[in-house]
């Protein structure tokens, strides 16, 4: 069995190639995609169950002996679909550098501290309501060589599958008034603004923890129109 194409949406996400961006002058398509039919497989897998999240994977710190350094904030928010509804039971991952601004990463080696008791990277699944929650520490802001005095927002890195993997979605989070939004090539390679407003998340006071951690609401649009801009995956 064959479903029709899925029409990705003009000007909503970011261009392949943005000069501004000076990695996808290299990584960019020469020529027009190939576009490859809908089968079964495509619009019905993987099956990423709860087999595969442990009981700390969505508290970025708990992982590991001792607390990382920080701000300890709350990430949370819902997925869902082009139509509005919950996608429930979906695999959400995150990956950011620590409070510093460091990934710990082979080629990341800029002089700042790598924290020991923070990896950076987790995972969770949504419940039936399509809801998500990660404990974390805000990530820093960090220099990255894209042009002269380059300084990348603080931001979480999301991977998102949906039901199927035609349906994934790799994109960033930011935080409300980050003075670095403005100059950041990687944000303003989305054309739309309200594309770029569905990329910051929004202060949750009543989701804060009093004396514990400040919380941050994003939620997420697998597809259609108002799908939340993505990118290729790439760690920049």
């Amino acid at each position: 069995m064959t479903w029709p194409e899925y029409a990705r949406p003009r000007g909503v996400h970011p261009p392949l190639d943005y000069p501004a961006y000076r990695s996808t002058r290299l990584r960019a398509p020469k020529h027009p995609p190939v576009v490859l039919p809908h089968n079964l497989t495509e619009i019905t897998g993987p099956l990423l169950g709860d087999g595969r999240v442990s009981a700390t994977d969505n508290d970025l710190t708990r992982q590991h002996d001792g607390e990382p350094l920080g701000q300890r904030i709350i990430v949370h928010g819902r997925v869902r679909d082009s139509g509005g509804r919950p996608v429930p039971h979906t695999l959400v991952e995150v990956w950011q550098a620590n409070a510093a601004g460091r990934y710990r990463h082979a080629v990341d080696n800029w002089p700042a501290p790598l924290d020991p008791n923070f990896t950076g990277a987790g995972r969770a699944m949504t419940d039936a309501d399509g809801r998500y929650s990660f404990v974390t520490v805000k990530p820093g802001i960090y220099p990255w060589g894209n042009h002269d005095n380059a300084w990348r927002p603080a931001h979480i890195h999301f991977s998102l599958f949906g039901h199927a993997f035609t349906s994934r979605l790799v994109t960033q989070m930011y935080f409300p008034d980050d003075p670095m939004l403005p100059y950041d090539p990687i944000f303003n390679s989305v054309p739309d603004a309200a594309g770029r407003r569905a990329m910051v998340s929004t202060f949750d006071l009543d989701r804060t923890e009093p004396s514990w951690a400040l919380a941050f609401r994003w939620d997420v649009v697998l597809r259609g129109p108002g799908a939340t801009p993505f990118e290729e995956p790439h760690v920049d």
